[in-house]
């Protein structure tokens, strides 16, 4: 149960203060951290092939940060084991793999089983082998929805608490919403154009955004992209010399289409430098056309931390993205391919108590 027994003694704690309401015990919340993912999974099981398939999986780099770092903490958990301290998890996936039961293999998720807010992915095949195939085929899906409800959770707490100066800058310049980490108080304006930072010596996070004419849908490329950004960085984000100036490393940047509430929109990931300095780090960006302006609108996160990590303040930064309201428009969840299954009513009942089977 690699990394499994560090969360026992803080999950056990909250489980104890918890109240009772009306002869009920009260709903716990999901406990862990963001990003964290519990496999429930038997452990033979989970060293052999169909294991370190799903390992391998949950186990990738973040793409378009400078150096590696992980998507997800992993820990394991066999079905035996998984008792009523461990289901408050946030994130847990459950393998069953029974030819008795299951003719395909195939993934749905349940939410706030055994606490609030909390996701289980359940994936149940037919055989190890049937497991392991589609595990490997359908990797990206369960990444991307770990992710996706990760973003989730970080947009409803930027529902309750936002950087009011980004929100307020959004609206004055582009008649926009957006809701950032409250951390972001420092600003900088320009034409169309704004950028706020937590002005931090170790750890900088910024959130900027632009706007320009929108000129059909071959401005949805990645070569027009790029050269709107470092057009725009050249004027409003200079060094200290006229040659000096942000710009994209285009060899290390990828741009995809993706879906923002329920709209097309363009994703940019990558990395940024200043010219002729030493300065650099990651970016992610979301390119969106408002219709009713006749225009792209651009939100971008980037991060200056050279002596940290950078996937926490970047994972920060990427969700604030799909906080980005354009006129007439309305906040919803970011969607995913998986099924969602409703919970059943006595789920919680099915986590034993490990203390009663010691």
């Amino acid at each position: 149960m690699k990394h499994t027994i560090f969360l026992l003694t803080l999950i056990f704690s909250l489980l104890t203060m918890t109240s009772c309401k009306d002869g009920h015990l009260a709903v716990p919340t999901a406990s862990g951290r963001p990003y964290e993912v519990l496999v429930v999974m038997d452990a033979k099981a989970w060293e052999a092939p169909e294991g370190r398939a799903l390992f391998n999986v949950l186990d990738t780099d973040i793409p378009g940060l400078p150096q590696p770092e992980r998507s997800f903490r992993i820990s394991q958990v066999s079905p035996k084991d998984f008792n009523r301290t461990l289901s408050i998890f946030r994130n847990i996936i459950e393998v069953n793999i029974d030819p008795r039961q299951f003719t395909m293999t195939r993934m749905k998720f349940t939410r706030n089983v055994y606490a609030t807010d909390q996701i289980i992915l359940h994936i149940n095949s037919q055989s190890k082998e049937a497991f392991t195939e589609y595990v490997t085929e359908h990797g990206q899906d369960i990444i991307d929805f770990l992710t996706k409800m990760e973003i989730n959770r970080l947009c409803r707490e930027l529902t309750r608490k936002y950087s009011k100066l980004t929100f307020d800058l959004s609206k004055e310049i582009f008649g926009c919403e957006l809701r950032a980490p409250e951390e972001l108080k420092n600003y900088k304006k320009g034409k169309d154009f704004f950028w706020t930072t937590n002005n931090a010596p170790s750890g900088q996070v910024c959130i900027m955004m632009y706007s320009y004419p929108y000129e059909g849908p071959e401005t949805f490329n990645k070569r027009y992209i790029l050269h709107k950004r470092d057009s725009v960085m050249r004027i409003n984000m200079p060094g200290s010399d006229p040659d000096m100036y942000m710009q994209t490393d285009t060899a290390w940047t990828d741009v995809k289409p993706i879906v923002v509430h329920q709209k097309y929109a363009m994703e940019a990931r990558g990395l940024w430098f200043m010219r002729n300095d030493a300065m650099g780090g990651p970016f992610v960006s979301h390119s969106r056309v408002d219709t009713e302006n006749n225009r792209v609108v651009v939100v971008e996160g980037f991060v200056f931390a050279p002596e940290k990590m950078k996937r926490g303040l970047m994972r920060r930064m990427e969700g604030a993205l799909y906080m980005l309201l354009l006129p007439e428009e309305q906040l919803s969840e970011v969607d995913t391919d998986i099924e969602e299954e409703e919970k059943e009513e006595n789920a919680p009942d099915t986590a034993k108590d490990g203390q009663q089977n010691d």
